[in-house]
């Protein structure tokens, strides 16, 4: 019982003249129950404790027999001193045992102590000083042994093992008493009514504790950055994209950004296709809902005013025939275009689908505009620390007159810097609907080394022009991750602890809010 092991250490410390170990006087009680008896005495300053740490060296069953007969190799010369003669090698084994002949002889023969003659063994020397056997002695008697390296030594050979071993040193505290006086927490109504109140012992209160941690809900990490994110599209007079579509087809996936149907990032190792329904209908107008009802009670459904089927059917055939023969200043890639490819069903790989239809609906009114999208995005990747088979895609898409190569530059240094990242490099790169395309890199100062930390382009005119767009209308598309800059931020190193069944909720719960701009 508790309250027994609170009278047996008053008695202890009553009855010595000044400390005593927990490891001696109470050998038998664990760990936990003794440190909580003594917390119970602490805190009321019964007694004064402090722990102690250490490691102690225990002896395994091999080094036990050592310790008590010898060591392997004082066996054997033993053996060999006995035979005056001489002691055949071959007899070893059968007088001393196969494993001491196997580990003795070559220690024994080291140590100078015996010698070979032909097929003999001979003692070399009439005497000797069992060095093991006495260091393994004192290491029974002490638990320890005054030279650190004789502990190693004896590690490596497997004959000790270290344990951590946690006694408390305990003596009187300022209010000792023998006795351990139960104290109330609570007052009672029946403490009042009787008056036991007067006599009963409260527990003070603890005014330094810290309260009960109060349950509540937490962002992720990832919605923190998202947050930050917005933010600044939106200070910069960006429009945010409906991202609610998931399933795309070919078409707007890779087709109408001028992806060759060809490219491998249509293979099934990259591309997640959907199985059931596996093909979708060519692009049509969006429907309208419309309240208004006809005379036998039915609600037609109207199509989009901004573009008919016509119009959809207009951009397919101009898809198509960029493709297949080229169009609008470009000779196309010169392959049969295949509709079933175009509308297979694909978890989409990248938000630009969204930012694509975003821009064909743009041309029905064109005009400048800015918009923005962050959401999860699909890849069919080997899971590792940096890859994720879904992750997140910021984009922004401007849409305007005159645009040229290096307002896009500029404008991705004034970007960035709102994120707190200066000084950007630029590299030229390769994407199928951007032409120039530009790789963009910013300098980690916890790396120590440049990482790429975007990618940018201005659309090609194979994609916009289809659409009906002006050939005067330039288009700057650029993007990145939101795991990466989120990684960063938070210090993680494995993006499965950031996203996944590994997230720790102690982690979601106790990360602070972020400021992109901010260290």
């Amino acid at each position: 019982m508790a309250s027994d092991l609170l009278s047996q250490v008053l008695d202890a410390v009553a009855q010595a003249d000044g400390s005593i170990f927990s490891n001696d006087a109470f050998p038998s009680v664990d760990f936990t129950t003794i440190k909580s008896a003594l917390d119970r005495l602490g805190s009321r300053e019964m007694v004064v404790y402090r722990q102690i740490d250490r490691e102690e060296a225990n002896l395994t069953s091999e080094a036990e027999g050592i310790a008590a007969q010898g060591s392997h190799e004082a066996k054997v010369f033993e053996a060999v001193r006995q035979a005056v003669a001489g002691l055949k090698i071959a007899d070893l084994p059968g007088i001393v045992g196969k494993e001491t002949a196997k580990v003795g002889q070559g220690k024994a023969i080291k140590a100078g102590w015996i010698k070979k003659d032909a097929d003999l063994f001979m003692a070399a020397t009439s005497s000797i000083h069992d060095a093991s056997q006495e260091q393994l002695q004192v290491i029974q008697q002490n638990k320890t042994h005054p030279d650190p390296k004789v502990l190693s030594d004896l590690r490596k050979r497997k004959l000790i093992i270290m344990q951590k071993v946690i006694t408390f040193e305990i003596k009187k505290g300022p209010k000792f008493a023998k006795e351990f006086v139960k104290e109330e927490t609570d007052l009672t109504a029946d403490m009042l009514a009787t008056g036991a109140w007067k006599t009963v012992k409260l527990k003070p209160y603890n005014f330094n504790a810290m309260g009960a941690p109060a349950m509540s809900g937490a962002l992720h990490p990832l919605n923190k950055v998202r947050h930050e994110f917005r933010q600044i599209f939106f200070e910069m007079g960006f429009e945010e994209m409906p991202t609610n579509r998931y399933v795309e087809t070919g078409f707007w996936n890779f087709d109408a950004l001028f992806v060759p149907q060809q490219h491998p990032a249509r293979d099934l190792q990259d591309t997640f296709y959907i199985a059931d329904p596996s093909v979708a209908d060519k692009p049509r107008a969006d429907p309208v809902e419309n309240t208004e009802k006809l005379a036998d009670g039915t609600t037609p459904t109207f199509r989009s005013r901004a573009h008919s089927d016509e119009d959809y059917e207009k951009y397919w055939n101009s898809i198509k025939e960029v493709h297949e023969k080229g169009k609008y200043g470009s000779i196309g890639y010169r392959y049969p275009f295949k509709e079933d490819e175009s509308l297979k069903l694909v978890l989409r790989t990248h938000t630009t689908a969204v930012s694509t239809y975003m821009l064909y609906k743009l041309a029905a009114n064109p005009r400048p505009a800015r918009y923005f999208s962050i959401d999860r995005v699909f890849r069919n990747e080997t899971v590792d620390a940096t890859h994720l088979a879904e992750f997140h895609q910021v984009e922004g898409v401007i849409a305007d007159f005159g645009l040229a190569l290096g307002g896009l530059i500029g404008f991705m240094e004034v970007f960035f810097a709102k994120m707190g990242i200066h000084g950007l490099r630029f590299k030229p790169a390769y994407n199928p609907y951007t032409e120039p395309s530009l790789e963009i890199f910013g300098y980690h100062a916890g790396l120590k080394k440049w990482v790429e930390i975007g990618n940018s382009g201005m659309f090609r005119p194979e994609m916009l022009e289809p659409m009906g767009l002006p050939k005067d209308m330039r288009v700057y598309g650029w993007g990145l991750s939101l795991e990466r800059p989120t990684m960063i931020k938070y210090g993680v190193s494995n993006i499965r602890e950031l996203l996944g069944h590994k997230v720790d909720l102690n982690f979601v719960e106790s990360n602070p809010a972020v400021r992109l701009e901010k260290d």
